[in-house]
């Protein structure tokens, strides 16, 4: 490997890897993209990767673990800043980009839900999530207003999932929630978000739901 260019260790379906890609894509930081099988990881990723996950960023000898920690890595050394220069602002969007994690998490209760209750649980909770992000956002077109910022990139990934699950959920998320649907259209329409997957990411997507077993996996199906 390439040890002068910052390499990303990557997974394909990782919406942690999609905030990393974003913010590098926002930079445009060179870089190099390992794509790697975390069910058969090589070795010398499990020597990288203490925790085994994905994204580690290699920066010469040293390898950097955690979007989160990645991104703010970047954020140190490469301009433009994506974070507010404002301290207590950044901490607010450092709260913002914990919340969709918290969201992430919430969304994969909900695609592995394989009984009507918990189905309708998880999807309530999503729905709260996008009640109280809606309650924070300003006129757009991003988080902050105008400016792209690393909750942007944060939430890119949050709302790709729902371009597979609209067909089937029978759930409309975000009737409730304008300003989240004109945020999520936003960043559908950004060049880095939508270059942070590769073309095949709707079917790997697909096939992955399925094989949870769960009820949107059963309903996809069936289509």
């Amino acid at each position: 490997m390439n040890t002068q260019t910052p390499i990303l260790v990557s997974h394909k379906l990782c919406p942690y890897v999609q905030r990393a890609v974003i913010a590098l894509k926002e930079k445009q930081a060179p870089y190099e993209r390992i794509d790697i099988d975390l069910a058969a990881k090589p070795a010398w990723f499990l020597a990288l990767s203490p925790l085994g996950k994905t994204p580690v960023l290699r920066v010469g000898s040293e390898a950097i673990f955690e979007s989160a920690v990645i991104c703010e890595y970047l954020d140190d050394t490469t301009a433009p800043m994506l974070h507010p220069s404002d301290a207590l602002q950044r901490a607010r969007h450092r709260a913002w980009i914990e919340f969709a994690s918290a969201t992430l998490n919430t969304i994969w209760s909900f695609y592995t839900s394989k009984d009507v209750r918990g189905y309708q649980s998880s999807a309530s909770a999503l729905a709260e999530h996008f009640r109280q992000i809606e309650n924070v956002l300003g006129d757009g077109p991003y988080f902050a207003g105008a400016a792209f910022s690393l909750v942007d990139a944060a939430f890119g990934p949050v709302f790709r999932y729902f371009d597979v699950f609209d067909r089937v959920s029978g759930i409309d998320f975000f009737t409730a929630t304008p300003k989240v649907r004109a945020w999520r259209q936003a960043l559908a329409a950004r060049p880095s978000v939508r270059e942070a997957v590769s073309d095949d990411y709707p079917v790997l997507l697909r096939d992955f739901v399925i094989r949870q077993g769960g009820i949107i996996g059963e309903r996809l199906q069936a289509e």
